[in-house]
C-alpha cells in the first residue's frame, strides 16, 4: 500500500485536546516497561523524548528514572500547552522545537521517540537528530507505527484499536496508519542515516520499533 503523508505537525487545538483527553496509559506503560527490558543497566542521566506531544512518555521516563531530567520536544505549541499544564516537577522540561532544529544540544544519554516518525515527510530528520542529540553510547529507541499492507488491514486496525474513540482520533488514527513506514523502508533509512548497528524488528499487529546504541 501506498504511503501518504499526513500534516506533520498536531497543532489544532481540538485535535490536541482530543489527544490530551484520550487514555493511552496502558501502552505507554507498556512501551516504557519494554525499554526498561531492553536497557536493563538504565538510561543515563539526561533523556531526550522527540515529538513528546501531551508528555505522555515523558512523564512515565521520569517516573521510571528519577535521577534522571527528561527533555521532551514538540514543534505543536497547543500539545506543548498540555504538557506543561500537567507538569509537577522541575525534574521534567518541554521545549519548543521543530526539526531539524540545529541549535538544539546534544549530549543527551538516551533519545527516545514515540510515534514521531510517521509523521515526518522526510524520515531522515529524525535519524540526523538522533545522531546530532545522542552522545555517543547513547540509548535509543524509535518506535512507531508501520504501515499495512492494504486498505482491509488499515482498516480492520481502526475498527480494532479506535472503534469507541471520538471521531477526530478515528480519523488521525488512519491517516497515520497509511503515513507509517514499513520495516523494509526504516531498514534502508537507517542505512542512509549510517545508523545500521540500531536493531529494528516488529512490535505487536502494528508496530514496529529501532533500538540500540549510537556507536562511540
Amino acid at each position: 500500500m501506498e504511503r501518504i503523508c499526513e500534516a506533520e505537525l498536531m497543532d489544532d487545538l481540538a485535535q490536541a485536546e482530543a489527544y490530551g483527553a484520550a487514555d493511552f496509559s496502558s501502552s505507554d506503560r507498556d512501551l516504557v516497561e519494554w525499554i526498561a527490558k531492553q536497557f536493563p543497566g538504565g538510561l543515563g542521566e539526561n533523556l531526550v523524548d522527540l515529538g513528546c506531544g501531551p508528555g505522555n512518555i515523558t512523564f512515565l521516563l521520569a517516573e521510571k528514572y528519577p535521577e534522571a531530567r527528561v527533555l521532551g520536544l514538540d514543534g505543536a505549541l497547543a500539545m506543548l500547552g498540555l504538557a506543561e499544564e500537567r507538569r509537577l516537577s522541575e525534574q521534567v522540561r518541554f521545549q519548543e522545537a521543530l526539526l531539524p532544529c540545529p541549535e538544539l544540544e546534544g549530549g543527551h544519554t538516551a533519545v527516545i521517540s514515540n510515534s514521531l516518525l510517521h509523521h515526518l515527510h522526510d524520515p531522515q530528520v529524525l535519524w540526523q537528530s538522533v545522531r546530532q542529540l545522542g552522545a555517543p553510547g547513547a540509548a535509543v529507541v524509535i518506535h512507531d507505527l508501520r504501515r499495512p499492507s492494504n486498505e482491509t488491514e488499515q482498516e480492520a486496525l481502526v475498527e480494532r484499536y479506535a472503534a469507541g474513540a471520538p471521531a477526530i482520533l478515528r480519523r488521525d488514527y488512519s491517516q497515520s496508519l497509511r503515513a507509517a513506514f514499513t520495516l523494509a523502508e526504516v531498514r534502508e533509512q537507517l542505512a542512509l542515516a549510517g545508523l545500521s548497528q540500531l536493531q529494528l524488528a516488529e512490535r505487536d499487529d502494528r508496530y514496529l520499533v529501532v533500538w540500540g546504541r549510537l556507536t562511540p
